[in-house]
């Protein structure tokens, strides 16, 4: 198989020679962190590689960072607009036992327009409780922190008694209106206390843009526990709490998505395949864009992203040596969807969810037995009461269950439908990856014994057919010689070695249930993260893998 490769690969050159693309480079990529139910009320960043902040906001478009002011603080909160309740470096919308601080949400503001940031702030400075505020456009300043509107109207009485003196000498009075809470603004505040640096309030058309002040460096910003790249952007368009998004370059997007998608310590070559189908998924067209605006997600949904904390010289390296490289088909971004194991072979998309794609194509892999891999054989168990609740759960009308089996195999062989049948033979049809998600199985490739035949038993080869009964089955022993299958144990040749086969069942079923066995761990579609390790540890380039998993893209590097 492998002679067999290594002369595929070699005819196949011009498939993975890296040219310039005429595509434009999408440089830029925002990740959303916290969003939708669980977007935050404060969020703290802190510098660790650099100090300080810069204060503006991205273009939607363009992606481009307007800078409008700076921050020195090198740990600050940004907060919902409102009162702020803390304790500790925490903050809460709510007081509680714990809580040591209040931050009001009712300000006094300027009358007066300012043309800078530099000026607002340096009134502020002039001024009890002052800070500056970008709001709609127009740079303000604003005084004092009051928890109701009428502390701040007679804070605003008080102030009009005054006069403070600008960078020109010029003695100014203070005059200025109560401000209430925003449900479209940001406070920004010192991490720990009530002091307030400044508020941002564009009534939902600009968002927060935070950007850490690099220096002479590269910056690193420590956010929840992880260290990030780039920048952030608070959206606050519609109320409620801040979706949190980092903007980061597509290429440091990869750094915090690779330690945590695949080992660190795993062979180089299978890092720059996991390097290559991550910088490619995060150029996809996105599923978040519309409701979030952003790219991807950084959990499983997408694929995992948690910044640089685990991210190691070899990692780096995977994703240095593979710079820009993506993959394509016919033009167009691939779709690189990979798994754990497949189990010993992958699956066509059509398959698994609905609809086919030329390159994610099923075959059978050969790699992954040559590795070692985890808690790669399983084993799961239900009784028939237990099936029945977990139909039921998912909204299949059925009574009690009497019996459950394979009914479709793939033609790689993996599970394409299993039918249930109830005592008053009733049946529901699971198909595709229903089967995986109802069972709970940990692949697309597994057998189910003591469930019953029901009129179909055994996968026959690559056909799709199913054997209700193996004694009009065909034998074929060690020395070529054909014959009727006499009875006893049957077995089936996998990937992985042989596995026996279940008896035959009537069609109620044997015992209270039934048993899962099978291999893999994932949808099973793509490479196979395993496979790509294995592949590696044999000497193949990480060409090789991805060529060998996504049938005819090309690889290409994109240019600015």
């Amino acid at each position: 198989m492998k002679k067999f490769l290594c002369t595929f690969f070699l005819c196949m050159l011009t498939a993975v020679t890296l040219t310039a693309s005429a595509f434009a480079a999408e440089d830029i990529i925002k990740a959303g962190l916290y969003f939708g139910s669980e977007a935050l009320y404060s969020a703290n960043l802190e510098n660790y590689e650099g100090s300080g902040y810069f204060l503006g906001w991205f273009d939607e478009d363009t992606r481009e960072f307007t800078r409008i002011g700076a921050l020195a603080e090198t740990a600050i909160s940004m907060t919902a607009d409102s009162t702020i309740y803390r304790s500790g470096k925490t903050c809460s919308p709510a007081r509680s036992a714990q809580t040591d601080g209040v931050i009001g949400g009712y300000h006094v503001q300027l009358r007066e327009e300012f043309p800078s940031f530099d000026e607002a702030a340096y009134a502020a400075e002039q001024l009890p409780g002052a800070f500056p505020a970008f709001i709609n456009n127009v740079y303000r300043v604003r005084m004092g922190s009051f928890v109701s509107r009428e502390e701040a109207e007679v804070a605003a009485a008080t102030y009009s008694t005054r006069s403070w003196l600008d960078r020109y000498g010029m003695n100014r009075a203070v005059s200025g209106d109560v401000i209430s809470p925003s449900a479209t603004g940001v406070t920004v505040t010192v991490t720990g206390t009530d002091q307030v640096l400044f508020e941002f309030d564009c009534s939902g058309a600009k968002s927060l843009g935070i950007q850490p002040n690099a220096g002479a460096g590269k910056a690193q910003t420590w956010f929840k526990g992880y260290r990030w790249y780039g920048a952030f952007e608070y959206r606050r368009s519609t109320g409620g709490n801040l979706n949190v998004i980092n903007v980061v370059s597509l290429d440091d997007y990869v750094r915090g998505v690779l330690p945590y998608e695949m080992s660190p310590v795993w062979p180089l070559e299978a890092l720059k395949a996991q390097a290559v189908c991550a910088r490619t998924y995060a150029l996809l067209p996105s599923k978040h864009y519309d409701s979030y605006r952003f790219d991807v997600c950084n959990t499983t949904d997408c694929q995992v992203y948690q910044g640089v904390n685990l991210a190691s010289s070899v990692t780096d390296q995977a994703v240095q040596e593979t710079a820009g490289i993506v993959a394509r088909y016919e033009g167009k971004y691939a779709e690189t969807y990979y798994c754990s194991a497949n189990g010993g072979a992958s699956e066509s998309s059509e398959n698994v969810w609905s609809h086919p794609v030329p390159y994610l194509v099923g075959k059978e892999d050969p790699y992954e037995k040559l590795t070692s891999i985890p808690d790669y054989q399983y084993t799961i168990t239900y009784t028939y009461s237990q099936l029945t609740s977990r139909l039921k759960e998912k909204g299949h009308a059925i009574g009690q269950v009497s019996s459950a089996y394979v009914s479709k195999t793939t033609p790689t062989g993996n599970v394409a439908e299993i039918t249930f049948r109830d005592t008053a033979g009733k049946t529901v049809v699971l198909t595709k990856e229903a089967c995986r998600w109802t069972l709970d199985t940990k692949s697309m490739r597994f057998m189910i014994s003591g469930g019953g035949s029901g009129g179909g038993g055994w996968a026959v080869n690559r056909s799709g057919a199913v054997l209700s009964s193996l004694s009009d089955a065909y034998t074929v022993s060690g020395k070529g010689l054909v014959g009727i299958f006499g009875g006893g144990t049957a077995y089936a040749i996998t990937s992985s070695g042989t596995s026996v086969l279940p008896p035959a069942a009537g069609t109620a079923g044997t015992g209270n249930g039934i048993t899962i066995t099978g291999t893999g761990w994932g949808h099973g579609v793509g490479m196979s993260q395993y496979g790509a390790k294995a592949m590696a540890e044999q000497g193949y380039t990480y060409e090789d893998i991805l060529l060998f998993y996504y049938t005819g893209i090309t690889l290409e590097r994109i240019v600015p």
